[in-house]
């Protein structure tokens, strides 16, 4: 097995290697034609004080999709040869470019399957930053399954069809680890389910996707240097230089922003912070417009924006968001909280933990709010939440805890087998056992002491059963193939040590899912088991019940301003639909396809296959 591995790795290394030939993408700043699209736009002014927003639109805040085409390999003669098809012939052209030995025979072999890949780099994405991968079996496929195989390494890029030809950017991205199918996290065998999965943390960037702003109008050097000048004003970071302001005029219609660090989870909220900033304000208008902006920040229906324009003011505006925390409405309290949290105010803490464990709409935007501040009470809040009821508010806290700082004792954890991150809370809150299906391979148990019921069988894989051995303790026996002996381990009967156990044996993350998944469906474990335990964007609110907890999913009031932060998406659960804001003033495309019908924004590979149907 291994060596047919190394063998195929070394063509899909050849193959990562080289560009494309047809780049459409990654030029550092839009083309001028996009920014010209912009000219018949006209500021909106409000109460007289023009805002950065007025004067730009935002570029680069779109999630960008890439694709490709590869090989899993190490399956379990699941796979399949695939049949005639463009899929096909793209990848037999890629092995036979780089003189790949026999390519028919490696698509021939059952150990192997072609899939199609996909990703998301976020706005802001650095290049060698990690992101989860999609492998999807296409349709026609005779492939069963792809449980236990290997992605190879391939290269992804943004694809399109225009005029009936392909257009393909240079590489975007690069993909390869173990495959987890889906049915693992559904607990099930469902064959639509075994045939697709994913590779948490498998892909690597290879671009630094550049934020930035379009000036509205022809533009102008005058202007632009307005604008960046507004923003340094208020925003600058620090480097090997000392420090600088966060935006640089590049054109004289386009400016590049970079993402001030404390913003860096959430930088959806940042673009609409930098588009709260005045552009010409004297010392007496700032001062009355703070006044008026005190007065909508009290009001629920006004308070969003309000402390949207008071955050991006900054310092000068604190005494009036600390009034908003004392105010009767939830509403207002959160968003208060939230500019203030930015501002890495003490007072915000408390509040946003509230919010956090109380109101499911605020909860993702709250937890972000707490990971951007320094201040040791925001430590102490997220520390808090560890212990509440809410299942999503203990794993975000986790989750936030772990993104300020992955070596702190509390969240460290370690990882077992080298192959997935496990982590034991010492929580008072109901045992509970949480699975990501985000990010990396990851088991965190709330509660150290979790017992289970010896059970009659259970199976952690093909390979590993899990038997009452006569003592009542946990007897774990893995089958050898061939003359080889089996493997035994005995341990306690409590979720800690059974998932060591499976470990020891050579046992992998699915494995663990598997194991104990089907503990809890037989009875066998008393504490809850959840997959992903993340944000979801259609939390309402209901503004007329302020007091409500854990609001309803069909209530249709309001949401929260603003996107579910980068901290807790998981857009590969996303359909193409809900991509949101297209790119339509990308800096990373060179040719700005103006002709292009709304329908190429969809998937080129899913339009090719219909693989991203559901």
């Amino acid at each position: 097995m291994m060596p047919r591995r190394v063998t195929i790795a070394a063509w899909f290394g050849l193959l990562w290697l080289s560009g494309c030939s047809a780049p459409f993408m990654l030029t550092p700043t839009p083309d001028a034609e996009e920014l010209d699209s912009l000219a018949d736009q006209q500021p909106v002014e409000e109460g007289g004080i023009e805002l950065v927003q007025d004067a730009t639109a935002a570029v680069g805040k779109n999630w960008l999709k890439i694709e490709g085409v590869a090989l899993v390999n190490g399956l379990d003669g699941t796979g399949s040869d695939p049949p005639a098809s463009s899929l096909r012939s793209a990848l037999i052209g890629e092995m036979q470019s780089y003189e790949v030995s026999k390519p028919q025979q490696l698509l021939e072999s059952t150990e192997n399957s072609l899939v199609v890949v996909r990703g998301y780099l976020p706005p802001g994405v650095q290049k060698g930053d990690k992101f989860d991968v999609e492998v999807v079996v296409p349709p026609k496929s005779k492939t069963t399954s792809l449980r236990g195989g290997f992605l190879m390494r391939c290269r992804l890029r943004e694809m399109r069809v225009l005029d009936n030809a392909v257009r393909t950017g240079n590489v975007a991205g690069l993909a390869q680890g173990p495959v987890l199918v889906d049915s693992i996290f559904g607990g099930s065998e469902d064959v639509v389910l075994e045939t697709r999965g994913r590779v948490l943390g498998g892909g690597q960037s290879q671009i630094t996707r550049p934020l930035g702003l379009a000036l509205r109008g022809e533009g102008s050097v005058r202007q632009s240097a307005l604008v960046g000048a507004a923003i340094n004003a208020r925003f600058h970071r620090s480097g090997v230089t000392g420090k600088s302001g966060v935006a640089t005029p590049k054109r004289d219609n386009f400016i590049e922003l970079a993402v001030h660090p404390r913003y860096r989870h959430d930088v959806a909220h940042y673009i609409e912070v930098i588009g709260s900033i005045a552009l010409r304000e004297s010392p007496g208008e700032r001062v009355l417009r703070i006044e008026s902006l005190g007065q909508k920040l009290l009001e629920p229906t006004t308070s969003a924006r309000a402390a949207l324009q008071l955050e991006a003011i900054g310092d000068d505006a604190v005494h009036v968001l600390l009034k908003g925390l004392a105010a009767p409405s939830p509403e207002v309290r959160f968003y208060a909280a939230r500019a203030l949290a930015y501002l890495d105010r003490e007072e915000a803490a408390a509040v946003l933990a509230r919010s956090a464990a109380d109101v499911s709409a605020f909860r993702w935007h709250a937890l972000a709010a707490l990971t951007a501040m320094d201040h040791v009470a925001a430590y102490e809040a997220l520390n808090e939440l560890l212990h509440v009821a809410s299942v999503e508010t203990r794993y975000g806290a986790f989750r936030a805890l772990r993104t300020r700082n992955a070596a702190d004792p509390l969240v460290r954890g370690e990882s077992l087998g080298g192959g997935f991150g496990y982590h034991v809370i010492a929580s008072d809150s109901p045992p509970l056992v949480h699975f990501a299906k985000v990010e990396r391979p990851e088991v965190v148990l709330f509660g150290q002491q979790q017992t289970l019921v010896a059970p009659a069988f259970l199976f952690a894989g093909k390979e590993i059963m899990i038997k009452a051995s006569d003592d009542g303790r946990l007897r774990l026996t893995r089958f050898a193939a061939g003359d080889h002996p089996d493997q035994q381990e005995i341990c306690d009967a409590n979720v800690d040590q059974l998932i060591r156990a499976i470990v020891r044996l050579g046992g992998g993350y699915a494995d663990v899912v598997q194991a104990i998944q089907e503990a809890r469906r037989g009875g066998y474990l008393a504490s809850k088991v959840v997959v992903n335990a993340i944000a979801r964007s259609d939390r309402p609110y209901h503004r007329s019940d302020p007091e409500a907890v854990e609001e309803s999913a069909e209530a249709t009031d309001i949401r929260v301003s603003g996107p579910v932060p980068e901290l807790f998406a998981d857009r590969l659960e996303k359909s193409d639909e809900a991509d949101g804001e297209k790119a339509k003033y990308s800096p990373d495309q060179i040719d700005p396809l103006p002709d292009a019908d709304p329908s190429a924004e969809s998937s080129f590979l899913g339009r090719m296959t219909d693989w991203f149907s559901r």
